[in-house]
Order: structure tokens, then C-alpha cells, then sequence
């Protein structure tokens, strides 16, 4: 039986991706929508009446919404390539990063962007914080599930490749090889994957994004 799944995405959120991440590690073919999120498309605000955001995954016809949902319903729907654990006490610790990554993390994260400056050196605190909680997750492990890429590092994605031009634009050093060398090498292991190479917007492009986007 021949399955329609389409995915509604923004070629520079992370979100967006971190859904045809999971696709394409599970070999699911699906046909990708480009939204301007400036002038959101009839079939967006249909598929995601609540929200009116991407990304939203169309399976057959019906809609799931919310990056989070959707990586959850693909590991759910798709059994070859998990994405989660099996055993329930991995699994739920799995949740758990997922969670403290989409979270508390790119909460903190946030913060320093858009903090009033004399607010921003507590926002870059909670923010290392962060980081260094994930530094420790790692312990010498390839991915946060162990050889292979899971849900916990396709949720942490923005920290993989939109941190550090973001970091760069703001001139401010969240993220170094110095303070975080476990997390520098989990990157590197991660993007240099070619399929999620092929994922990454070009970084000149990007860049070029989030300066509007810090701007407005």
C-alpha cells in the first residue's frame, strides 16, 4: 500500500529538520513543503489550526503538529532504525534529555538572545549550565544513546549546527572546544554524518537568517 506522507517545514528551523531527520534514518520517503512562515500557506493553517506553525507531518491524510509529537508518532508508526531504546528505564531516561534539551535548554538558550543586555550574563550562566549538564551526559559516548544517532540527539540539532552562528553573531562564547570538548566532538561526530549533512541549511545562509531574525 503506497503511504503519503508529506512534510510542512522552513528550510532554516531546526524543528523543521529534526522531523526529516528521523524520516530519513528510517528510510521513509516523503515529499518535503517549503513554507514562507511570512505569508503561511491555506494548507498549513489547516493542517495546524492551533498553532499555525511548522513543522506539521501529513500521514494519509491526517495531521500531527509539534516537533516533539511527530519524532514520537515516526518511532511509533516506523519500526526499522528505533530512535528510542527498547528496555522501559533507557527509554524513559531517553525522555527525560529529550525533555531537558527541548526544555530547559533551548529555553536558557533563547534567554540570551533576546534578554535585555543587563540581563544577559545570568541568561549565559543558566545557558553553560545547560550545556555543562549535557557535557556530563555524554561521558565519553559517540551519540547520547551510544553508537548510533537517537531521539535525543536529532531534539538536540539547534545545538549541534545553530549555536555556534548564532554564538558568533551575538560575539558571545556559549559553546568552546576549551569548556566543552565532549559536546565538540559529539558535533562533529554528528554533523559529519552525510545524512545529516545533507539536511544542514548552507551556513552563509544561515547566517544571514538569524541576523535578520535577531534584528527585527
Amino acid at each position: 500500500m503506497g503511504e503519503e506522507v508529506k512534510v510542512f517545514g522552513a528550510w532554516a528551523s531546526p524543528f523543521s529538520r529534526k522531523v526529516e531527520l528521523a524520516l530519513r534514518l528510517k528510510g521513509v520517503p516523503y515529499d518535503y513543503m517549503e513554507e514562507d512562515l511570512n505569508n503561511k500557506s491555506s494548507l498549513l493553517l489547516q493542517y495546524n489550526p492551533v498553532h499555525k506553525k511548522v513543522p506539521v507531518l501529513v500521514h494519509n491524510g491526517k495531521s500531527i503538529a509539534e516537533s516533539i509529537v511527530i519524532l514520537e508518532y515516526i518511532e511509533e508508526t516506523w519500526k526499522t532504525y528505533p530512535i528510542l531504546p527498547q528496555d522501559p528505564n533507557d527509554k524513559a531516561m531517553a525522555r527525560f534529555w529529550i525533555n531537558f534539551i527541548d526544555g530547559k535548554c533551548s529555553s536558557a538558550i533563547r534567554k540570551v538572545a533576546f534578554s535585555p543586555e543587563e540581563e544577559r550574563e545570568k541568561a549565559m550562566e543558566e545557558a553553560c549550565e545547560c550545556l555543562k549538564t549535557l557535557e556530563s551526559a555524554l561521558n565519553g559516548k559517540k551519540f547520547f544513546g551510544g553508537d548510533t544517532i537517537g531521539m535525543v540527539d536529532i531534539v538536540a540539532l539547534f545545538i549541534a549546527f545553530w549555536l555556534r552562528p548564532f554564538q558568533e553573531i551575538m560575539g558571545l562564547e556559549l559553546l568552546s572546544s576549551e569548556k566543552f570538548p565532549n559536546l565538540f566532538k559529539w558535533i562533529d561526530d554528528f554533523v559529519s554524518c552525510n545524512i545529516v549533512k545533507e539536511l544542514l541549511p548552507p551556513r552563509d545562509k544561515l547566517v544571514a537568517h538569524i541576523k535578520a531574525h535577531l534584528s527585527k
